[in-house]
């Protein structure tokens, strides 16, 4: 499948330039409208967002189109502000395709406390004129799920 071509889009030109611009389009204070528009444009039609979680210790998956994700998303911004930034990334590439382990910390105020760290898996794809984003899944850290120490900036390894 071929993905429809776009005019120039400066968030698609490079892997670096589409994971700023995923995390920036998710970053924003309680309540601030989100641009979906140029989210949705960073995904191959029919792409998929996988959130983890887990319930009475088992892993759960919730997969969803990119309308799902928006709505579950909105409804978290609309109570809290929520900041995203990437603190690491391990990045494989073969050929035109590409997967990048996104480690993040989130926030409720830009500088706010870290509340949550995790990685987001997200497959990416060229077609010979810009990125697609075809997935991204994420789990959260927590005691049992440790991020990887070689998934963490330099800085946060020695902790380990």
């Amino acid at each position: 499948m071929n993905a429809p071509s776009a005019p120039f889009n400066p968030d698609v030109v490079s892997i670096d330039a589409i994971i700023a611009a995923f995390y920036a389009i998710i970053s924003g204070a309680r309540g601030e409208p989100r641009d979906w528009k140029r989210d949705v444009e960073l995904f191959v039609p029919g792409a998929r967002h996988v959130a983890m979680s887990v319930r009475d210790g088992k892993p759960v998956a919730l997969p969803m189109d990119h309308a799902a994700h928006v709505a579950r998303a909105e409804a978290v911004f609309r109570e809290a502000g929520f900041y995203e930034r990437e603190i690491h990334r391990v990045e494989r590439r073969y050929g035109n395709i590409a997967q990048v382990f996104s480690a993040y910390e989130s926030r409720h105020e830009p500088d706010g406390p870290v509340f949550a760290r995790g990685v987001n898996f997200i497959t990416l794809f060229f077609d010979g004129d810009r990125w697609w984003i075809a997935s991204a899944v994420w789990d959260g850290e927590r005691s049992d799920n440790p991020i990887p120490p070689d998934w963490l900036p330099s800085e946060d390894r020695r902790d380990r």
